[in-house]
């Protein structure tokens, strides 16, 4: 937890919970991504290609359709942190889950982004990662902005599927 400047200490009589899906952990339980590595792949933990060193993950609560992550196997919270070889393999699945994008979802444009550390706005702030969010023209979403609430016209277990199946096409070609 982040106690900089500006930032009040919390004082927690037992550990925080964080719910994120159908995943619950606490400070004494481990990390989410972590968690996540441990399970079979499926619409539980909703990984949908591991490699040697990254995998890439669905996020449950996503921004737009086809919202993902990729999540290096290390547990560090900065990308400076990670070895040269975890580097290179982040950054080749983050290109082709880019090609996987455009193929199931047809999308023209993309947002990459990583939140480092609570203070940038990190929700899992001691496992790095990388978010890819599809994007189209005119996509901004007005109920985000005036009613605080996101529309997802797709659930989660037909996106897993769809792009679970596109990752499935990649790997045997």
């Amino acid at each position: 937890m982040y106690h900089g400047r500006g930032a009040a200490k919390a004082n927690h009589s037992h550990p925080v919970v964080v719910i994120l899906g159908y995943l619950a952990f606490s400070e004494h339980l481990g990390c989410l991504f972590c968690s996540c590595l441990a399970m079979q792949d499926g619409e539980d933990n909703l990984i949908l290609k591991r490699a040697d060193l990254v995998f890439v993950i669905l996020n449950r609560f996503p921004y737009v359709n086809g919202h993902m992550m990729v999540v290096p196997n290390l547990h560090v919270a900065s990308l400076d942190q990670l070895n040269p070889e975890s580097q290179t393999q982040l950054m080749h699945l983050t290109t082709q889950s880019i090609r996987v994008l455009r193929e199931v979802y047809d999308a023209e444009s993309f947002n990459l982004g990583a939140n480092i550390g609570e203070p940038a706005g990190a929700g899992i702030a001691e496992h790095v990662h990388l978010h890819i969010l599809p994007r189209w023209p005119g996509d901004t979403n007005f109920m985000a902005t005036t009613a605080s609430t996101r529309v997802i016209p797709e659930a989660i277990e037909v996106t897993y599927q769809r792009l679970r199946h596109a990752w499935d096409a990649l790997d045997n070609q």
